[in-house]
């Protein structure tokens, strides 16, 4: 059984490895089973994610996750290079959590021949989730965390996974070697280069899907 007020913890992780679809219904008494929780447990769960902009409740129609919008990859996109580069430019390369950066990308690099999109996505969040633990930030890690369910809904609304996923394996790994062989300033340049690329690549997406 999940501890009460863990709930919200485990949905919103659920929804980082893509669990969830974006506009998917969430049902109260197929997760209080799951989880082997009360139904107000789980309500108080949806009332938690729900302000982090996470899930959705529509009159009539009960609770749904949230589907992005233009503006919300835009705000998404602006917290990402905020956080994540000034964390980066403010680091110590030999932080403990530099081991997990290495792990999670040698991860995603390990399932792009097998073409396991799902997996690869999940270790590339992984990777920024570690890469936000390098300032030793509860709050951060709280805030980051939050955004990285939102920006997992973001991707999951592309029918691309190789287009969204591929190529930014492969400036993970660009940002992580400028880390260790060129110093933090480096890094948080290639990083900005990487989301600046990536937020353009989801815009051009949602643009052509005739999202607003």
């Amino acid at each position: 059984m999940i501890q009460q007020g863990l709930l919200a913890d485990a949905l919103r992780q659920s929804i980082i490895d893509g669990e969830f679809a974006p506009g998917s219904k969430l049902s109260e008494a197929m997760l209080a089973g799951r989880f082997e929780v009360s139904r107000n447990t789980v309500r108080e769960a949806f009332r938690v994610l729900a302000e982090q902009g996470l899930i959705e409740h529509t009159p009539h129609r009960g609770v749904s996750v949230a589907a992005p919008t233009i503006a919300d990859v835009i705000d998404i996109y602006r917290s990402r290079r905020t956080i994540e580069c000034t964390v980066l430019r403010g680091c110590e390369p030999q932080h403990p959590a530099v081991q997990r950066m290495t792990e999670a990308l040698a991860e995603a690099e390990r399932l792009i021949p097998e073409e396991e999109w799902r997996g690869v996505g999940s270790a590339n969040m992984a990777f920024h989730v570690a890469l936000v633990d390098l300032a030793d930030s509860p709050r951060l890690a709280r805030t980051y965390r939050n955004l990285a369910a939102e920006l997992r809904l973001v991707f999951l609304e592309i029918d691309a996974p190789r287009a969204l996923h591929e190529p930014f394996v492969r400036k993970n790994r660009i940002v992580l070697d400028a880390l260790l062989n060129k110093g933090p300033d480096a890094a948080a340049d290639a990083l900005e280069d990487y989301l600046i690329q990536s937020e353009r690549l989801v815009l051009g997406a949602f643009s052509r899907m005739g999202k607003h």
